[in-house]
């Protein structure tokens, strides 16, 4: 099976990404053929003018690596590496309709949120997000909840394509459900997800050093305690409780959960212990991050190795489109 996924150079990875994603992507890797690529050119659309945007490109890469990756099992690669992506982008968008591309929900989301900026890469959004999957025949693509519109969108557009060409070429991809395996992580501000968006607080970055997670941890929000036994906790704590479940032990998560439904719980304690054990979990993680990066050389060799594998994928697609298409040498 062929699986799909990308993601933005917009910030380090979190542990809402490492749960959420690229812990499963590591297991993907051993028994399917897999494509992780690092999508800058979609990072445009909402930061049409990046600072330190190579920067950041090597920066998750270098953590991809360090969580488990393995560019000798998947193919890991910067999507601007692969110029084949932007030719199906414009063959795809040649029959995408203004009127379906403007109904997306992320588009009036992100128009909403940035009335200054509502660019055309805005609109097209899902017309590139198709050309990622399309270009490698992807047969399963993980996405979130967000997502799903933007994949029964490629999956229009392959269908269209087909019928419009009259050929079977292009396959309709399918979401990749992790069910049971995936771990939703909460963010610390005590509604919900752990995200970049809510901002810097409201994460934890495999990044982080000691001293910024245990900052970030007694700042999360909490109430003024439980006032009688046996109470249900309110989002803020049961937040706490699910990052205490991820990283803690069972011990530790029973202790503390008992002295809340007893009325003894003190959160400051529970926080300290929380912050301990979230950095005895970050920090191996924080150490082959920062040993992945000073490896320029390496790093290049793995952006190399990506690269070459996914135009050998992309470059037979497109030579293979624009025959059915009909562009052909005179």
């Amino acid at each position: 099976m062929r699986i799909l996924s990308g993601i933005r150079p917009t910030g380090n990875l979190h542990l809402g990404n490492y749960f959420g994603a690229v812990k499963n992507f590591v297991r993907l890797q051993e028994e399917n053929e897999c494509f992780f690529f690092i999508a800058d050119y979609h990072s445009l659309t909402t930061h049409p003018t990046p600072e330190n945007l190579n920067k950041n490109v090597r920066q998750v890469l270098a953590e991809f690596i360090a969580c488990g990756l393995d560019p000798e099992k998947a193919t890991l690669y910067i999507q601007s590496d692969v110029p084949e992506t932007i030719e199906l982008y414009l063959f795809l968008n040649m029959n995408a309709y203004l009127g379906e591309l403007t109904r997306c929900t992320s588009y009036k989301d992100k128009a909403r949120k940035q009335p200054d900026n509502v660019n055309a890469g805005l609109v097209t959004y899902p017309s590139l997000m198709a050309a990622d999957i399309l270009i490698h025949h992807a047969d399963k693509v993980p996405v979130g909840k967000d997502q799903e519109q933007h994949l029964e969108m490629t999956r229009t557009f392959a269908n269209r394509f087909n019928r419009m060409y009259k050929t079977e070429y292009f396959k309709e991809p399918e979401a990749f459900n992790f069910g049971s395996e995936l771990i939703k992580v909460p963010g610390l501000d005590g509604s919900g997800k752990m995200g970049k968006s809510e901002g810097d607080g409201n994460a934890i970055f495999l990044i982080d050093d000691e001293k910024t997670i245990s900052k970030k941890i007694m700042r999360a929000v909490t109430d003024s305690g439980p006032t009688e036994p046996n109470q249900i906790p309110p989002q803020p704590i049961q937040n706490l409780f699910s990052l205490m479940e991820i990283v803690s032990s069972s011990e530790t998560l029973k202790f503390f959960k008992e002295s809340y439904a007893n009325c003894s719980i003190r959160y400051g304690d529970l926080k300290k212990q929380l912050a301990s054990d979230m950095n005895v979990f970050i920090a191996p993680i924080r150490e082959r991050i920062a040993q992945v990066v000073a490896d320029e050389a390496f790093l290049s060799k793995v952006a190399a190795t990506g690269r070459e594998k996914a135009r050998t994928s992309a470059a037979k697609t497109i030579k293979e489109v624009r025959e059915i298409i009909g562009f052909k040498s005179i």
